[in-house]
């Protein structure tokens, strides 16, 4: 028992929530800043991993990190495109587009990558993003090592969550984004233009949702294979609700979710064999799954989520 407790004591088990957590908080705040204009984006699982794939190809093929985190967020912003496109002037439904988005971009990541990289034993790699130690802070013992050692999109990470909890609740642009998911026809009647910024909401969401994706290839690993978002995108969408459709809240709950997942891999080394390792893996979605159920009896949903605005219509 002493030995699972010992566990949080560790200064290793918080760097790890850090690294877990980026690729959740990244796509947590482009979740919520699609649906907090009004639309759902059920694309987030293809969208990660396409932005994970040709993140990773593009500095593979030559590029640096940074261009290929560009070109994520890039190729994310056209998967937004397309799936505003289709649901926003022409009112499609936001479920069965946002499943297609992923199915495409899903099947697209592996055509492509598989058309460029031969199948071999062993996936090839790139250096990755390597842990900034920033002065001073870095030396500070436990803290230094826990929170001030990550790589440099980790922190871009939680400067954004940062920037998008107060462009949400100060800005004029933040205040039309809600305005717009909560009566668009009362925005229109200001002289803001729903589906320009439905549109501008959702390209600008996806393409941090691609950043996520490429953050595992670019930083928490270092090659792509096809399967490696395993979910973080459907858990994205479930922490949106958990955060209640606020960004300072959804990266508490990505860290929490990331706790669930790093104090598991640790606990399951402790226990060994005693316990299967299956029961570990569930813990994080348990544990979440849990959370949910507690914080969306509370969570305030934008009124004009899913609803398709249609000019001149009440």
């Amino acid at each position: 028992m002493m030995e699972a407790l010992d566990i949080f004591a560790s200064a290793g088990l918080w760097a790890a929530v850090l690294r877990i957590a980026t690729p959740l908080i990244f796509g947590t705040l482009g979740a919520l800043i699609c649906e907090r204009s009004g639309v759902l984006n059920l694309g987030i699982e293809g969208i990660m991993t396409f932005g994970a794939m040709i993140g990773w190809m593009t500095v593979y093929h030559g590029g640096g990190l940074w261009a290929g985190i560009a070109v994520a967020a890039l190729s994310g912003a056209m998967f937004g495109l397309l799936h505003a496109a289709m649901t926003v002037p022409l009112g499609l439904s936001q479920h069965v587009t946002g499943l297609g988005i992923t199915l495409f971009a899903s099947s697209l990541s592996y055509y492509i990558f598989r058309l460029s990289i031969p199948v071999s034993g062993s996936p090839p790699t790139i250096v990755p993003f390597q842990p900034i130690a920033i002065p001073g802070l870095s030396d500070i013992p436990f803290l230094g090592e826990a929170l001030f050692s990550q790589t440099a999109p980790t922190y871009l990470a939680i400067l954004l969550a940062v920037v998008a909890a107060i462009a949400l609740a100060r800005t004029p642009l933040g205040l039309a984004v809600r305005i717009v998911g909560e009566n668009p026809h009362a925005a229109e009647a200001q002289g803001i233009d729903p589906i320009r910024l439905r549109i501008g909401a959702v390209v600008v969401g996806s393409a941090l949702m691609a950043v996520g994706g490429a953050f595992l290839t670019l930083s928490a690993f270092n090659s792509f294979f096809p399967t490696m978002v395993q979910g973080r995108g459907w858990v994205c969408i479930a922490l949106v609700v958990f955060a209640s459709w606020k960004p300072a809240r959804a990266l508490l709950g990505a860290l929490l979710f990331a706790l669930f997942d790093a104090y598991q891999l640790r606990l399951s080394h402790v226990v060994g064999k005693a316990i299967p390792y299956q029961l570990f893996l569930m813990i994080p979605y348990l544990m979440s799954i849990l959370a949910l159920l507690v914080m969306a009896r509370r969570a305030r949903v934008p009124q004009a989520l899913m609803q398709p605005f249609r000019r001149g219509e009440r």
